[in-house]
């Protein structure tokens, strides 16, 4: 067997641009490294994966505008996407990585017109479940409900429970720097992760070891969570583990009918120390598309569960309804609300579906943008959007938002928005709609020193404007990113738009 360094690319961005290569050379290169059944060359097949559902409108019209990938490549091991990665860096194509296809920011389509989409959905062998350190190792494709339901039976848990759960997996959950339902006790995937192993553009395999803690120089676990596919194809993982106790769990939900009130409620938990799993405020109109609304419209909501042992769960629930008793604004809702809503708060494939062909048949589209701020200016920023969109965005029905993770120094928002695209240009539903809520949402949180993405990964949808999410530090992401993939190989227009990093 061939070691990975013989797959080692040498050649400039300039040699790449200039390289032509046809449809069925790049297959037959494929169907050389991974074999026959594993390359996808159906046309139709094709067309559906040039897009992720940022274009649902799009989706549910199968009307596609997007390049459309030479081929969709599924891969197994790391030295496959090495010698993949390779023949595309050498031959100017571009690679966008995928594994579990739940990605909402344009980050699973191309900016470039000559690309392949490398599947990492098949990677997916749970590799070690180490009890003693607490940690677990899997393959990127690895779907993270059924790893959790597995650690679930032996009574463990990873913590990340997105809402993309039942679609989601691992290379892609930490490829986009994803966070859970539970993140204010558990921490994002940032804090879960342990060790990695991914390929570089360049075909190199790099490992990094699983160890508690160390000081020997940055962090570079770092350089890979979040990198959204940009830099290199992450092949396996490896995060912590934490005891599963549900028989622990408590959970609080109130009513209330001052916003603002909601925002500083959330901020005293947070800053007198307590560790909820799930912190929440939703807005009366956020709220009253979900199942906890009814019987209080027009109410806003804030809601907490605990987990874990049994003292501190039990110890922090009576501090929060202590902290929350003391503004009579507050009224108790009865918690099985609560707990109903959470069991059907997830998304699969067959929701997300049944999603896009409602939109398909009324015109009416929604979508979620998230950002974070500081505790001085979330408020400000709330109302700021709001008034915008309703006032500038043509044929919305709607905006509004929650608060889903909070910190000592500042929470997020997860604005809800949904407009009638009236348009038979299917490019329209982006152009006239999507970006201009998203530009509003960027501009309002950027002026009060917010950042642009809380979660979901900037994608391509708000890659135009990473420099004012950067500012000064723009020139060390930009080095960082030429420095692992100098050729742009690497999910070309994701985090830093081509002309950007090219200048």
């Amino acid at each position: 067997m061939k070691t990975t360094e013989n797959y080692v690319a040498d050649i400039t961005i300039e040699e790449a641009k200039n390289k032509t290569i046809t449809n069925q050379e790049i297959v037959d290169k494929l169907i050389e490294i991974v074999g026959k059944d594993h390359v996808e060359t159906d046309q139709k097949e094709r067309e559906k994966n040039s897009i992720d559902t940022f274009r649902k409108w799009q989706k549910a019209q199968e009307s596609y505008t997007r390049p459309i990938p030479e081929a969709i490549v599924k891969v197994h091991t790391a030295e496959e996407v090495s010698r993949i990665l390779v023949f595309a860096d050498q031959n100017g194509i571009n690679v966008v990585p995928r594994t579990g296809n739940s990605g909402i920011e344009q980050g699973l389509e191309s900016a470039r017109k000559l690309y392949i989409l490398v599947d990492g959905s098949e990677m997916n062998t749970v590799i070690n479940i180490d009890t003693e350190n607490m940690q677990v190792t899997a393959q990127a494709g690895t779907s993270l409900e059924e790893l959790e339901n597995h650690l679930r039976k032996m009574g463990y848990t990873t913590g990340h429970s997105p809402q993309s759960k039942p679609a989601a997996q691992l290379g892609g959950l930490v490829a986009t720097r994803s966070i859970g339902q539970l993140s204010t006790l558990y921490g994002g995937i940032e804090d879960m992760i342990v060790g990695l192993e991914a390929v570089l553009p360049t075909g190199e395999v790099i490992r990094i070891k699983n160890v508690p803690r160390r000081a020997a120089g940055p962090d570079i676990r770092h350089i890979f969570v979040g990198n959204e596919g940009a830099i290199a194809f992450i092949t396996e993982v490896t995060v912590k583990l934490f005891s599963y106790l549900p028989e622990n769990s408590q959970y609080m939900i109130w009513q209330f009918e001052t916003l603002e009130k909601g925002w500083k409620m959330l901020r005293e938990v947070m800053v007198a120390g307590y560790k909820p799993a799930v912190a929440r405020v939703y807005d009366a109109g956020d709220a009253s598309i979900h199942s906890f609304s009814k019987g209080v419209e027009d109410k806003h909501i804030l809601m907490f569960s605990t987990e874990g042992n049994a003292l501190i769960s039990e110890a922090t629930a009576k501090g929060i309804k202590e902290i929350v008793a003391q503004d009579a604004e507050f009224k108790e809702m009865d918690n099985q609300v609560m707990i109903d809503w959470l069991n059907n708060l997830n998304w699969d494939h067959q929701r997300i579906n049944e999603e896009i062909a409602e939109f398909g048949r009324t015109g009416h589209v929604g979508y979620t943008t998230e950002i974070s701020a500081g505790w001085s200016e979330i408020h400000a920023i709330f109302e700021a959007v709001v008034a915008r969109v309703m006032k500038e965005v043509p044929n919305m029905d709607g905006i509004g938002g929650h608060s889903s993770h909070s910190y000592i120094n500042g929470t997020n928002i997860y604005f809800v928005y949904g407009y009638q695209v009236k348009s038979d240009d299917p490019e329209d539903e982006v152009t006239k709609y999507h970006h201009l809520v998203n530009k509003i949402i960027v501009e309002e949180t950027l002026k009060r020193g917010g950042s642009m993405c809380h979660h979901h990964g900037i994608g391509k949808a708000r890659a135009p404007y990473v420099k004012d999410e950067y500012e000064s530090s723009f020139i060390v992401l930009k080095k960082l990113m030429q420095a692992f993939d100098p050729n742009n190989t690497m999910n070309a227009g994701t985090i830093i738009p081509i002309p950007f990093y090219e200048e």
